[in-house]
């Protein structure tokens, strides 16, 4: 009799593998195990030219995908919690969330994006000179997400053409090397920085730094209006706008570009080429850690144990983009610090969006907006599990941080131009 049972129970199993045909990777707080990973895992499978869901508001935006033993294994070996649910569970989904009386929709992720990372040229070794890392690239990295790295001279040479989506490292658009004169002015590692820079300039047709940066920025204005993406942080935010609105004015110290600031370059900035932010005034002083007054950091008196942010709730039906865009498992974020932190309100622009702030502290530390075609994403401070990460400091282990809700948002922001074709609207 118990041997019958075992066979009953092992052909009621096969029977219930066989009718269940989808995978659902529940993205809540209590059940996934590994939030960053599902991301790659949703990434793998629709780069197999297998559709997916995203389930947008369900259970902290859960994905979903057809069923096979490969993508199950995957799931297996990535650690990342799933379940097996049949035709019919399925359906009964989304028929929950199509109800027009719930916040809630179904979004088909259809391809999956090519990706670049805008990052610093190696030496003449093959060595990463600047003595710090990257969020985007460290989460990529872990959530095994495939990207491929280009630098000025890639981008000036028309490459940005052949993908879907750009995240701008950790660059100074400015030409004033990151503000790190005051401070790291005489170490090898800056003195290196400066030499490659200047030798890049050269190499390109330029006489200074900051004329490379302007070109560099320009073709990705031309890459984000032609319908690209493009993502940036800490401060690749504010100094990509400053190097717009500033073309034509020289606002670099000498001791940057050998040669004096114009004296009216306040007067001669035009808002009108920047992406966010508007009427704002740079600070020139090399001495001064800061490039403008963007960011809120030089005047900012928020507490680190009561530094969290905010992210707004959207219809998901009416507004597909932010809603994907600010998918998580908790609406309250920890902050962190960057040297570009936070936007203060009065320097954004009216038509962008806010999707996240520090109401109390009068910021925004996660906006989005478009470019004629395209779309673009800012996201301030340097490392969403590492508060304060100083020059020189390791990279974080995200293998300590595997449901990180600050991560996250980079990682929505991966997926979302799988679904542009269908969903994204200028």
């Amino acid at each position: 009799m118990r041997r019958f049972l075992i066979v009953f129970a092992l052909i009621a199993l096969c029977s219930a593998q066989l009718r269940a045909s989808f995978i659902l990777l529940p993205m809540d707080e209590i059940t996934q195990k590994n939030h960053l990973k599902a991301y790659g895992v949703t990434y793998w499978v629709i780069s197999q030219g297998v559709e997916a869901w995203w389930l947008l508001n369900y259970r902290g935006g859960s994905f979903a995908f057809a069923y096979t033993p490969t993508f199950e294994k995957e799931c297996k070996i990535r650690n990342v919690s799933y379940e097996i649910i049949a035709d019919a569970q399925f359906a009964a989904i989304q028929n929950e969330i199509l109800n027009p009386e719930v916040n809630m929709d179904v979004i088909k992720l259809e391809k999956a994006p090519k990706i670049a990372v805008y990052t610093p040229d190696k030496n003449e070794k093959g060595e990463v000179v600047q003595p710090w890392d990257d969020a985007v690239t460290m989460v990529l990295t872990y959530a095994e997400i495939p990207y491929d790295v280009l630098y000025d001279t890639e981008v000036l040479q028309g490459k940005l053409s052949e993908y879907d989506w750009l995240h701008l490292h950790h660059e100074d658009f400015t030409g004033m090397y990151g503000k790190f004169y005051a401070s790291f002015s005489g170490q090898p590692w800056y003195v290196e920085h400066v030499r490659l820079m200047e030798n890049l300039a050269r190499i390109n047709g330029f006489d200074k730094v900051s004329q490379l940066k302007l070109a560099v920025a320009k073709k990705i204005s031309a890459y984000v209006a032609g319908g690209g993406f493009m993502f940036a942080m800490c401060s690749a935010t504010d100094t990509y706008d400053i190097a717009l609105a500033a073309e034509g004015t020289d606002i670099c110290s000498s001791v940057f570009d050998r040669d004096p600031i114009d004296p009216a370059y306040q007067s001669k900035l035009d808002f009108s080429k920047t992406f966010a932010f508007k009427d704002f005034t740079i600070i020139t002083d090399p001495g001064i850690y800061e490039h403008s007054s963007i960011d809120n950091n030089l005047s900012r008196t928020v507490l680190p144990e009561q530094d969290y942010f905010n992210l707004f709730d959207y219809s998901a039906k009416w507004d597909p983009v932010p809603t994907m865009l600010t998918q998580n498992h908790t609406r309250t974020v920890k902050g962190f610090m960057g040297q570009s932190t936070a936007f203060l309100k009065k320097y954004i622009k009216p038509n962008v969006l806010i999707m996240g702030e520090n109401k109390p502290a009068n910021e925004a530390r996660y906006i989005h907006g478009t470019f004629g075609y395209g779309f673009w994403t800012f996201y301030g401070g340097h490392d969403p599990e590492d508060y304060r990460h100083f020059v020189g400091d390791p990279p974080t282990d995200l293998a300590l941080h595997p449901n990180s809700p600050g991560y996250r948002l980079i990682l929505n922001n991966i997926l979302f131009p799988a679904a542009k074709k269908k969903h994204q609207k200028t």
